[in-house]
């Protein structure tokens, strides 16, 4: 964490830091109130000793569609198991497997989809049908609910160039939306007129905080929620000559100057009138998106350092890594999550992140099902019910295999399944247990109107939220397995070597707002 950092106060200080990845967590709060009122590497099998595991205390494995909650008994088992599951310090990864591949993975058995798949697709674009303002080509970031954010506008766009690509939608149906889009973008109110607030009402562009979405309210930007916008607005611009000019508008409508400094990402919030600037990100996401602001030419370099803060923790006979800039030392939570890992493999080809991080982070998962029967695909994401919005971890504040909100409150009887990171996980290393994953979504989670988020393990039902990212993330990721190639690659992007005719930088300075 930056010596810039001064945490405000528990729970605003972890927002600050960490970013706008958290997506519309009390609009969700909100629209579940009133909705009531109205109503090619493989993952090696584990060695788990028998000092860790207790074999006639294991959970027998479950039929997927058994809705039958877990007894207090195997509940209080599985978390035996996972709190018998750490070891610190960890198994590091070798040096020599700790460089980015100078060419970019390609998954095992990419090129092209399968019927299943394919449906799987058409399912996942229901979403955006159902909420995509006409108006502003903005879509909404949860189901039937008017706020979204600027990552899931991005999954907005990644959503409409897989549907486009999957012939699910016309090329004309593609190239109207697309103008709006980013047409609206190019022309959003900025937060002091310099980078897109995090949160705004999608039918009226007004810049909102989270559930008020009457109310202007200017409440800061995000860094790693515009790393991943940057990013899509490269594949747009490389893929679409007719689109080029209006993609690289939008980045042209942004102040860039404070969104870097020193080589890191800053993001900014504001606490009582007074604006705070931040540091933002740790391991995972924290490079993702440096990798996005690195192909328009920013100089990300400390952002993109996947080495000097990691540790390794052992998690079922696996060394998963971990950021060790903890909420303790750093006011800022180091959530170990997948998404990240899946989002470079499919966009990026592993070029933020080195795979072998990924590898292991699957394994863990991997091994946690060989020891509890419970199919583990766990990433942060929205929920039908309180707190609307937790992170579910493999490790966080040197807790294994924590769900916590990002106050930092427990619930881990609040872990869930993860619908996007069960197919993301698929379509790049399309294993037997990945292929488990893929099926348990497809028998679990389908709704009329899009994929559900996931699926709660000690409940054993639905979480039936239903949201742009995770129906997103989907399509992105089989588009990728169509394609047989990482986006940017498909897309032909490259890496912009001088932001100096690109970037307005106006006199900008970081006073505190009062």
């Amino acid at each position: 964490m930056s010596s810039d950092f001064q945490p405000p106060s528990k729970s605003l200080s972890i927002l600050a830091s960490v970013g706008g990845v958290v997506t519309a967590v009390i609009a969700i709060a909100c629209f579940n109130f009133w909705s009531k009122q109205f109503s090619q590497t493989s993952i090696a099998k584990p060695e788990i000793s028998t000092s860790q595991t207790n074999l006639q205390q294991l959970p027998q494995k479950r039929e997927p569609a058994q809705s039958t909650p877990l007894t207090a008994q195997e509940a209080e088992t599985i978390a035996n198991l996972d709190a018998k599951s750490v070891v610190l310090r960890g198994e590091p990864i070798a040096s020599n497997q700790l460089t980015i591949a100078i060419t970019p993975y390609v998954a095992p058995g990419a090129g092209s989809l399968t019927p299943e798949e394919i449906k799987t697709a058409r399912q996942a674009w229901l979403y955006f049908q159902r909420n995509w303002n006409d108006e502003t080509g903005l879509v909404n970031s949860v189901d039937g609910f008017a706020s979204v954010t600027m990552w899931d506008q991005a999954a907005a766009i990644a959503a409409l160039v897989s549907a486009r690509e999957l012939n699910i939608v016309s090329a004309a149906e593609f190239e109207a939306k697309m103008t709006k889009m980013l047409k609206t973008l190019a022309s959003l109110p900025l937060y002091k007129e310099e980078l897109p607030n995090k949160v705004y009402n999608p039918k009226t562009l007004i810049p909102v905080n989270y559930g008020q979405l009457e109310k202007r309210e200017e409440i800061g930007w995000s860094a790693i929620d515009l790393g991943r916008m940057a990013i899509w607005l490269k594949i747009v611009d490389a893929k679409y000559p007719q689109m080029r000019s209006l993609s690289q508008d939008v980045w042209k409508h942004w102040q860039v100057k404070r969104l870097t400094k020193d080589g890191q990402m800053y993001g900014t919030a504001v606490i009582k009138g007074k604006e705070q600037y931040n540091q933002e990100g740790r391991l995972g996401y924290e490079n993702y998106a440096a990798y996005g602001l690195k192909l328009w030419g920013l100089n990300v370099k400390k952002a993109l350092d996947y080495q000097s803060h990691t540790a390794f923790v052992n998690l079922y006979g696996q060394g998963i890594p971990y950021d060790q800039r903890d909420y303790k030392n750093s006011g800022a939570n180091n959530y170990v999550l997948s998404e990240p890992y899946i989002l470079d493999g499919i966009e990026n080809g592993f070029q933020a992140l080195p795979k072998a991080y990924a590898d292991r982070v699957l394994a863990a998962q991997a091994a946690r099902y060989e020891a509890t029967k419970q199919l583990t695909a766990v990433t942060e994401d929205n929920l039908d019910r309180p707190p609307y919005f937790v992170y579910s971890s493999l490790f966080v504040n040197g807790e294994p295999w924590g769900t916590i909100a990002d106050t930092g409150e427990k619930h881990n009887d609040l872990r869930f399944f993860s619908a996007k990171a069960a197919i993301g996980w698929h379509v790049l290393y399309n294993t037997a247990y990945t292929r488990q994953l893929f099926d348990f979504v497809q028998t679990n989670l389908k709704s009329k109107d899009g994929w559900y988020n996931g699926f709660y393990e000690s409940l054993h039902q639905p979480n039936k939220t239903l949201t742009a990212n995770n129906n997103g993330v989907i399509l992105e990721s089989l588009l990728y397995k169509q394609v047989g190639q990482p986006l940017t690659v498909w897309a032909g992007v490259k890496i912009q070597k001088s932001t100096e005719t690109a970037i307005k930088t106006p006199s900008i300075t970081t006073k505190v707002l009062r």
